[in-house]
């Protein structure tokens, strides 16, 4: 992470939790249109390219997702609800709901990013959807054990997450985090 040129010498990524529910929630509301789509078709008793096309697309990228996440890899549901809006345009009611689709369709990336804090000798930021910045004087304590971030601010509010396994050999120890962070609170507090 890099911000105005600035290089952060520890940088600790944060586990995503909310990543499972992200994709239960795609996943059920790619099939909901599915659903949607099949009985328009039913309804209007002539076959719609589009719904059917729609529906096959849609069942396709659920069931690719589905294995994506067997395998441990990361799955996005954002084709399946990009297509789901695109038919939903097409349905003859509720067609507002092409702006609610293609919003969380591109909102789905920025969801499940891994939330970063960057360590540098001047401040702390958290990487997120809005960066956020401290000062290390901000901190009483900071220190990471066990796979697991706390941080104690001045203000007596506590922040305590997991981090990602990192099978990165290279990155620094626990050790030498806690002792650099260690330091840095020392020379802030004087």
């Amino acid at each position: 992470m890099k911000s105005s040129g600035e290089k952060f010498p520890y940088l600790v990524i944060l586990k995503n939790n909310n990543t499972r529910y992200i994709n239960i929630l795609g996943a059920l509301l790619s099939i909901a249109s599915s659903l949607l789509f099949l009985k328009e078709l039913f309804i209007t008793g002539s076959i719609n390219k589009i719904f059917l096309l729609g529906v096959i697309f849609i069942v396709v990228l659920i069931i690719l997702n589905v294995i994506q996440e067997r395998k441990g890899k990361k799955a996005y549901y954002s084709k399946a609800l990009l297509i789901a809006a695109l038919v939903w345009l097409k349905m003859p009611y509720q067609q507002w709901l092409f702006l609610v689709f293609i919003l969380l369709a591109l909102l789905e990336r920025f969801a499940k990013a891994s939330p970063e804090i960057g360590f540098s000798d001047n401040r702390i930021v958290f990487n997120s959807l809005f960066k956020k910045q401290f000062r290390w004087a901000d901190f009483t304590n900071i220190i990471l054990k066990d796979g697991l971030l706390t941080m104690d601010f001045a203000n007596n509010k506590l922040l305590q997450r997991e981090v990602e396994d990192d099978e990165d050999e290279d990155d620094a120890t626990e050790e030498e985090f806690n002792l650099y962070c260690s330091r840095m609170l020392q020379k802030a507090s004087v």
